[in-house]
């Protein structure tokens, strides 16, 4: 039976990242992922904004790994010539029954260390001249990023480091014994491929939509510490033809709900999105990402409270994406889970759960995270 120092499972932002970390840290590590290619979860499926870390309660792990794996997410792109533009994004009021959700977004900002500006409307509308708003709220340090760009700039630094990925590597279950190293069953080749079975040290599940049902697999983990998976689609419309806006534009938040904003991609195409649509699935096979073009009227109502030139019939389908929740509807929004031996007492095993964004922005602090989880008892 062959055996590795560590093995990191699924091949995403995080699964890399996590993968980087170990191997540098002199780790033998093998990133595995059931896809042919890197990426193809939920790291493929989204707005591609760098956060700067303005939602998320001070003290939480969101908080504090967004604002960090933000820098390291800037300097990995400017090390490794990543594509990405330091944008920066206004979050809007359209009533002044919304002023008072930007004072509570500049007051967490500010206890994150994140830099904001209270903006006028007039202000707001001299950087956006299309933009309707009562006021603003300016982030200067959030950013857009070549998300696929980012995650191969990942893989290139976990190999130089030593570290490998495989692809078409589909881990079907593994078992934890104490004093003893993980057997994992690994589906190589595909579907129909040869089941072997590989040794490791360490254990790290960054399976993304797949990690609860995964670690439901694991023998020897109590299943009382693996949460109910939940799944909740978001749609994304793109504009057709030119945008007006240089930069994103996020509505007042409500709730956990950031609203149907509008981003933009470095080739200068705006998009909006997500919309949040829970879905009834127990698993995440067989999920649909098909865009319902009949969702483009909501989205045009909740566009026009900010921009209200939006031409009519303007909005074509895009993409979607599913985000692996922890959480159902009307229940708040729980921390990101790094769930390692002094939560659950595997030894070696680490299981990221509920890992949604800010998560591909703090995809390189998180790995930090994972190895300091690794070194507690």
């Amino acid at each position: 039976m062959d055996r590795v120092g560590a093995v990191v499972i699924g091949a995403g932002a995080v699964g890399l990242a996590v993968g980087r970390a170990l191997a540098q840290a002199g780790r033998e590590t093998v990133v595995v992922e059931a896809a042919s290619g890197i990426g193809q979860g939920v790291s493929s499926r989204n707005s591609e904004v760098v956060h700067a870390g303005l939602y998320y309660m001070p003290g939480s792990l969101k908080a504090r790994l967004c604002v960090r794996g933000k820098a390291l997410l800037y300097a990995l792109c400017e090390r490794q010539g990543v594509p990405h533009r330091r944008c920066g994004k206004l979050v809007v009021a359209t009533e002044a029954a919304q002023h008072a959700a930007l004072d509570r977004l500049a007051t967490v900002a500010t206890a994150n260390g994140v830099l904001v500006e209270r903006w006028s409307a007039e202000q707001a509308q001299a950087l956006e001249p299309e933009l309707a708003c009562t006021a603003a709220l300016w982030s200067p340090s959030t950013g857009i990023v070549d998300s696929h760009a980012y995650m191969l700039a990942l893989q290139a630094e976990l190999e130089a480091a030593g570290g490998a990925v495989a692809l078409q590597s589909e881990v079907l279950g593994a078992r934890f014994e104490t004093g003893a190293p993980a057997v994992l069953r690994v589906r190589s080749g595909g579907s129909q491929g040869e089941i072997s079975e590989l040794e490791a040290g360490i254990v790290v599940n960054a399976a993304g939509l797949h990690a609860c049902t995964l670690a439901r697999r694991f023998e020897g983990l109590d299943a009382a510490h693996v949460p109910r998976p939940r799944y909740a689609k978001g749609s994304y419309f793109a504009l057709a033809g030119r945008s007006p806006f240089r930069h994103l534009i996020y509505p007042a938040p409500v709730d956990a709900w950031l609203g149907v904003h509008l981003t933009i991609d470095l080739g200068g195409q705006a998009r909006f999105g997500p919309d949040l649509e829970w879905l009834d699935a127990d698993s995440p096979e067989g999920l649909d990402y098909a865009v319902d073009p009949a969702r483009a009227a909501p989205f045009e109502a909740a566009i026009r409270r900010y921009w209200p030139g939006l031409p009519a019939g303007a909005l074509q389908p895009a993409y979607s994406g599913v985000r692996p929740k922890i959480h159902g509807p009307g229940e708040q929004a729980p921390d990101f889970r790094i769930d390692g031996p002094a939560q659950h007492g595997v030894a070696g095993l680490v299981n990221l759960f509920g890992v949604e964004s800010p998560g591909l922005t703090s995809a390189m602090a998180v790995a930090e995270e994972v190895l300091l989880r690794l070194q507690r008892p």
